[in-house]
């Protein structure tokens, strides 16, 4: 993988920590959606990208999958948090 795309990916992981920060210091009240629109942030943002990504070859589809698979893991991740602190979901 180019240092570039890596880069790239890097910059797409930081976006989605910093999402899922913010769904978390908003995770005060009854907010029974976090985990839904937080993953849907990522449908609609991450996944065209990436999928731009690997359809000119930038990325293998072992690459993507993987990037995929470390997004998932963030978003159980939000929702394990949020279920820890009693938030209904």
């Amino acid at each position: 993988m180019k240092e570039i795309i890596q880069k790239e990916l890097e910059s797409l992981m930081e976006m989605v920590l910093n999402w899922k920060k913010d769904y978390l210091s908003c995770a005060g009240g009854i907010k029974e959606f976090l985990v839904k629109e937080f993953e849907q942030e990522i449908e609609i943002y991450v996944h065209p990208y990436l999928r731009r990504l690997y359809e000119m070859n930038y990325l293998t589809e072992d690459e993507a999958k993987e990037f995929m698979e470390l997004i998932y893991e963030h978003i159980n991740d939000l929702h394990n948090m949020l279920m820890k602190e009693g938030k209904t979901i």
